[in-house]
């Protein structure tokens, strides 16, 4: 779904006769507007409040021909409070804004606009403490601008801003310029006139639709960006569908006629509820923004701009401050002309900004002109008291909960210092053990996603993963059970999950994972030994092994040992090459941990009830480990693919003393006499393919008694040699040529504004007869054309019909008469206005009656529609 926003239109001041009237043009059509002009209605300025930006006619369609990339969205690291959240901004600004300001004005400017929008989002009545953080900002060229800006299309406009803000994007999580938002400027129409923004709707943290197209003209732009950016948190109209719309006359941000200002402006209750519905998904707004090297700017934002200035960006090139009528106070609403009519003043019906110079040794400061004061300067900020604790996060085996504090005590203001510190704490909860059968938090989260979470446009059943980088552990990554493939389910995991299946008791906490000992205390350095003992010092560990063999008479399952629980660093290895595949099962479930019936035997890293397990098939040997604990005993199994060809399995385990009674003796042993080394196993394949690459050693782990690899667990990871470096494909590269694809069929029948497109690739040829992708630039010559106009010839004629007004719709062939009321202070007034469909563009024009429009004569002996009156009043789009 998507919000249209049509913006507050200019009005005109003059006087006459000691009486002072506005005049106000009705909206009508640019192409009616250039042939006969622009009628205006005239009213006393006695009837005059605050003047709106109409965002009352946004309108909703489903569907959008950009790619769904990803379902779900990303979520990092914060150190924020649980009602505290940063959105990280990318503003895109296109070349019109850039020659309206100045390439030396505009940065400060928009860094102005942008400071203004993150003071409407801390305003209290939100009721969540909400950061728009500028982290990246992009200033176009013209090609550029009028490629993505479509005008009269704010759909295909938007769609092309958002697929830029995309391919933008800095695939690192951990950037410095990671956006999770993007807000786009432009003094270009991309809408019917009025239209101030267009914006997704609850596109928030999507990589696609979280971004909002605004019309900057001046300060008051920062209303429309904060507007529309509430649309993409999920914020509707005030009085649309909920019961706020008696706050919209107050000021509010949501208000489909918004007559917020820089002195008066709030967040309606409704706003704040529904922010609050969505607020806890938007998982990327949940980190710590990096710190940004912006030019600093005055605490009070109208220092550095004069009325003059603010009515240039208001209206227009040589405006400047009316100065025709001084018996108002210049700092109630910034009132402009131009010098070629300095009697004909505009206003957009709010002040100047605060700091704004309205006399000598005074500024304007929340709507009134006073002397410069420096208590009206910052304030820092100081916290208040903490929260109660609150509920746990996990019922047993280990949560967290909060506490919060809040910076309002009083909160910083006018550019004043935030509070230092985190304004939230934390401790573990429940930390005993689950009475149930062991459940494995983090596989339970990803099995929560088997309903819903598609993946190649498939569903699967998720199983958990634990990311080989550190780094990203936290985050919750799930294997497909069908295919092996990993995805990135772009959320956390839940407080209280293990950070990995190596470390029993340090458990992630927003993302972070935190050190826990197995004391259960944060922070604490107590590890377990070998066989499970916290703090010791292996002295009660007994190490198992032994070899077993046999050889199958018979297909099917065929049993070889079993493995207790409580069992840790678990290694179980062929002796030999064999046909024979290795099986493991759970004996108190019954289910097959490795290579159940179906399953191919394939080497891979898997997580069972908690328990990370590593299988691999080299030359046919196969090997198994796990560092455990086993929670259930195992049974080990071979399935028999040959009959009469012998297996034979060594293993090894640790067990603690307790347990080592229930053990044949004659395996139990407390040494290891077989000593190990790494040594060189391969090397890695070459980087590139011709042109001189890099290839590195790769180590296995090596017995020194009879010169057998073994699994690398036998070996210490310290010890591992580092990696030793060569040269390879040392041979010339072929040059890279141009290659194309078909054309795909064209987007229109007809029209003229069908297009088709066609792939092109800069591809290289290889000596083995294959070609790679490389980057464009080396391909010589020009890059082949990849859109050409298709189908352009016209449309026959066809009836369409008109949507739904407040009052009725009268259909005449491809025209549509709508009846709108126009509520003013003074009187109402009823405009007729006409839609006429030409050429995939509708136009609107004005007549008195619809009944005297030229009906063309292409539609005649077409079968018009049927006209049912209805009843219930429904928004129209296009007013």
């Amino acid at each position: 779904m998507y919000n249209q926003t049509v913006g507050r239109k200019p009005i005109h001041f003059q006087k006459f006769d000691n009486d002072e009237y506005f005049i106000e043009p009705l909206e009508r059509g640019k192409q009616m507007e250039e042939e006969k002009g622009r009628i205006h209605v005239v009213y006393k300025r006695s009837a005059v409040e605050q003047a709106p930006v109409d965002m009352s006619q946004d309108f909703h369609y489903g569907g959008s021909s950009v790619d769904q990339q990803l379902n779900e969205t990303m979520r990092r690291r914060r150190h924020a409070g649980e009602n505290d959240y940063n959105i990280e901004v990318l503003l895109g600004v296109d070349d019109s804004v850039v020659r309206f300001h100045g390439k030396e004005h505009v940065q400060n400017y928009l860094l102005t606009l942008m400071n203004i929008v993150n003071e409407i989002y801390h305003d209290e009545s939100l009721g969540v403490h909400i950061n728009v953080v500028l982290v990246r900002m992009i200033m176009l060229g013209y090609a550029k601008s009028i490629s993505l800006i479509e005008r009269g299309n704010p759909s295909r406009s938007l769609e092309n801003v958002c697929r830029w803000a995309c391919q933008q994007q800095k695939s690192d999580p951990n950037h410095s310029e990671h956006h999770d938002h993007a807000i786009f400027l432009t003094r270009q129409d991309f809408g019917p006139a009025g239209m101030q923004g267009y914006a997704p709707v609850t596109g928030m943290c999507h990589p696609v639709r979280s971004c909002t197209l605004n019309h900057e003209d001046g300060f008051s732009s920062a209303f429309v960006v904060a507007h529309e950016t509430g649309h993409v948190l999920g914020m509707e109209h005030d009085g649309q569908g909920n019961r706020c719309g008696d706050e919209t006359a107050m000021g509010s941000v949501m208000a489909p006629l918004v007559q917020a200002a820089f002195h008066r402006y709030h967040w309606s209750r409704c706003s704040g509820q529904e922010l609050k519905r969505y607020i806890h998904s938007y998982d990327c707004l949940l980190d710590d923004p990096f710190e940004h090297d912006w030019p600093k700017l005055p605490e009070l934002p109208g220092i550095n701009y004069s009325m003059d200035e603010q009515c240039r960006f208001d209206f227009g090139v040589g405006y400047k401050m009316c100065t025709a009528f001084r018996t108002f106070d210049p700092c109630k609403q910034l009132w402009c002309s131009h010098p070629d009519n300095p009697y004909f003043c505009k206003t957009k019906k709010g002040p100047p900004l605060d700091g704004t110079e309205c006399a000598a040794g005074k500024w304007c400061y929340k709507g009134h002109c006073m002397w410069k004061n420096a208590n009206q300067q910052k304030q820092d900020g100081n916290w208040g008291s903490w929260t109660k604790f609150g509920s746990c996060s996990r019922t047993c085996g280990t949560g967290v909960r909060f506490r919060t504090r809040q910076c309002n005590n009083p909160m910083p203001i006018n550019g004043g210092q935030d509070c230092p510190g985190v304004n939230f704490e934390y401790q573990l909860c429940n930390t005993e053990e689950c009475q149930k059968h062991f459940e494995d938090f983090r596989a339970q989260q990803c099995q929560q996603r088997n309903s819903h979470f598609e993946y190649q446009n498939a569903k699967h059943h998720w199983l958990p993963y634990e990311q080989p980088d550190s780094k990203k552990r936290c985050h919750l990554y799930c294997q497909s059970k069908e295919t092996g493939d990993v995805a990135y389910m772009k959320q956390l995991v839940h407080d209280g999950t293990r950070c990995s299946y190596k470390d029993p008791y340090s458990i992630c906490v927003r993302g972070e994972c935190v050190k826990v000992g197995c004391d259960k205390e944060i922070g604490s350095n107590k590890v377990e030994d070998k066989c499970g003992v916290c703090g010791g010092d292996n002295s009660h560990c007994r190490t198992v092994k032994g070899t077993f063999t046999r050889t199958p008479r018979k297909l099917g399952y065929l049993k070889m040992f079993d493995i207790p629980p409580g069992a840790r660093h678990v290694l179980i290895q062929e002796d030999e090459a064999s046909p024979h595949v290795l099986a493991i099962k759970n004996q108190a479930t019954g289910h097959y941990i490795l290579n159940g019936k179906g399953e191919e035997a394939k080497s891979k890293t898997f997580i069972d009830l908690g328990v990370e397990w590593d299988y691999n098939i080299e030359d046919d040997i196969e090997t198994l480990h796990t560092d455990g604990p086993l929670h259930d005993p195992v049974i080990v199994l071979i399935i028999p693919q040959e009959n009469d060809t012998r297996s034979s399995l060594t293993y090894k385990y640790i067990v603690h003393e307790d347990s080592a009674p229930t053990i044949n003796n004659n395996n139990v042993i407390q040494e290891e006499l077989d000593t190990f080394e790494w040594a060189l196993k391969s090397w890695s394949q070459c980087s590139k393919p011709c042109g001189g690459g890099f290839q590195y050693t790769k180590y296995g782990c090596r017995r020194k008694s009879d010169n057998k690899m073994v699994h690398r667990s036998f070996c210490e990871a310290n010890k591992k040699p580092k990696p030793i470096r060569r040269m390879c494909n040392i041979q010339e590269c072929t040059h890279p040529l141009w290659a194309t694809e078909e054309w795909e069929h064209c987007t229109k029948t007809c029209g003229s504004s069908g297009y088709q497109l066609r792939t092109v690739r800069c591809l290289q040829p290889l000596l083995d007869g294959t070609n790679r992708s490389v980057h464009s630039k080396y391909c010589l010559g020009e890059r082949p054309e990849s859109r050409r106009p298709c189908n352009r010839v016209p449309c026959p004629a066809q009836w369409k019909t008109g949507p739904w007004n407040e009052v009725g719709v009268q259909i005449l062939c491809a025209c549509v008469c709508v009846y709108v009321s126009k509520h003013f202070q003074v009187y109402n007034l009823t405009i007729c206005y006409l839609y006429i469909l030409q050429n995939d563009h509708l136009y609107k024009s004005h007549g008195s009656s619809c009944y005297s429009v030229f009906i063309p004569t292409l539609c005649f002996g077409l079968s018009k529609p049927l006209i049912v009156p209805k009843t219930m009043p429904v928004r129209a789009s296009f007013f």
